[in-house]
């Protein structure tokens, strides 16, 4: 008989992904649908990253790397830290995942142990709550409203911490928000932080570029935190670098020694043409990273002023990342006549089969009140899919 363990069970299936999938398989069906759902740049990576992978499938770079990569892609993120992020790390404190999703799983699996604690501010990316469970451990919830920019305060924080508390999850840019942590509301959350000798903050910047407030700021470059703090990031989102699967985690070394063990028994290295590939876009012109991001920068204006235009959306303005986050409970118990909407999954769902646009159901990121729109994409879908998103929504009494 078919069984599947426990471990597994108590996962929950990725809801970006389900969406993506259904309105792929619509597509395929002929249908016109304008996809918000997945969290990808619509660009091309830059020829001459693509050409850096060129040339090291010529030059044979085809068998296993290092476990925790090339010395090489090492040596060029922590000079991407020191002069970026005015943070000093050697290459012995870097390692190289497949992708930034896997460092984020490394450094839970490597922290947290059967019933500890990990915070994890609401909203929150869906993969955080099931990478804790995969460990072992317990999400505990802070939840952050539109009212407060779905940032957390000191206060939630200190009042969430117990003995059992190990790590606190915190992303900025964030996914599903678009909310950025100033230098400020860093320090005061740090404060905090350095209060409780066993915490430690795992800050995932993977939209470190895509930003709109001018300069990232790290929750460790603040006195007393490196040795407590994971940074976690990768070239997808700045580079358009999502299928080559390349993300790296800077810790102290104990911990990244720790990983290397778990990520050799379960992966080994990373690809190797890949990590060939991001060395050079980490060494090389960062003329392609900003051009990206003003263009994400126009898109994010484009899609908040058509969202505000909707009646029934709260919407604000979000500083990072690529995605729209609009509060959407005033339409619960409305109705077309023939369909009631009950909550965001249902409202993702109308909007899908009736609007011909594919968003995600605010459920998935601990915030039911909301649901998430991705611009990664053009100008023209933007327009097209809010202008219908607005038509269907009227239809709702």
């Amino acid at each position: 008989m078919a069984h599947l363990s426990s471990r597994v069970n108590r996962l929950a299936a990725s809801a970006t992904l389900a969406m993506a999938q259904k309105s792929g398989e619509m597509a395929a069906k002929g249908i016109d649908v304008i996809n918000l759902s997945i969290g990808e740049p619509d660009f091309n990576t830059p020829d001459h990253i693509k050409k850096a992978g060129e040339e090291a499938i010529e030059k044979n770079f085809s068998r296993y790397s290092p476990v925790s990569g090339y010395a090489e892609l090492r040596e060029a993120v922590a000079e991407k830290l020191r002069k970026e992020n005015h943070l000093s790390y050697s290459k012995d404190e870097i390692l190289i995942g497949n992708g930034a999703k896997q460092c984020v799983c490394n450094a839970v699996m490597a922290l947290v142990d059967d019933g500890d604690e990990v915070i994890v501010p609401a909203p929150y990316w869906v993969s955080y709550p099931q990478m804790v469970k995969l460990a072992g451990g317990t999400p505990v919830y802070i939840e952050a409203g539109i009212e407060q920019d779905f940032k957390i305060t000191p206060a939630q924080l200190e009042k969430a911490i117990t003995p059992k508390t190990r790590l606190l999850i915190l992303c900025s840019p964030s996914n599903p928000t678009g909310s950025v942590y100033s230098k400020d509301e860093l320090a005061a959350l740090a404060d905090v932080v350095k209060q409780h000798e066993e915490l430690y903050v795992l800050a995932d910047e993977i939209y470190e570029h895509i930003n709109y407030v001018g300069h990232h700021e790290s929750i460790a470059q603040l006195d007393g935190m490196k040795e407590r703090t994971i940074v976690v990031n990768g070239v997808s989102k700045a580079y358009a670098m999502t299928g080559w699967r390349i993300g790296f985690m800077a810790a102290p070394e104990w911990l990244i020694k720790g990983c290397n063990k778990l990520q050799g028994q379960y992966t080994s290295g990373p690809c190797s043409i890949s990590q060939k590939a991001a060395t050079f876009a980490y060494t090389e012109s960062q003329e392609c990273v900003e051009t990206m991001r003003k263009a994400f920068e126009r898109r994010r204006d484009l899609i908040v002023k058509l969202a505000k235009e909707i009646p029934g959306l709260e919407v604000n303005v979000p500083q990072g990342a690529f995605y729209l986050f609009p509060k959407c409970s005033s339409f619960f118990g409305k109705s077309d006549g023939n369909v009631t909407i009950n909550n965001s999954s249902d409202l993702a769902l109308y909007l899908l089969e009736h609007a011909h646009v594919a968003t995600v159901s605010g459920d998935a990121f601990g915030a039911p009140e909301c649901f998430r729109m991705s611009y990664a994409t053009s100008e023209d879908n933007i327009t097209e899919a809010l202008a219908r998103i607005k038509e269907t929504l009227a239809k709702l009494k």
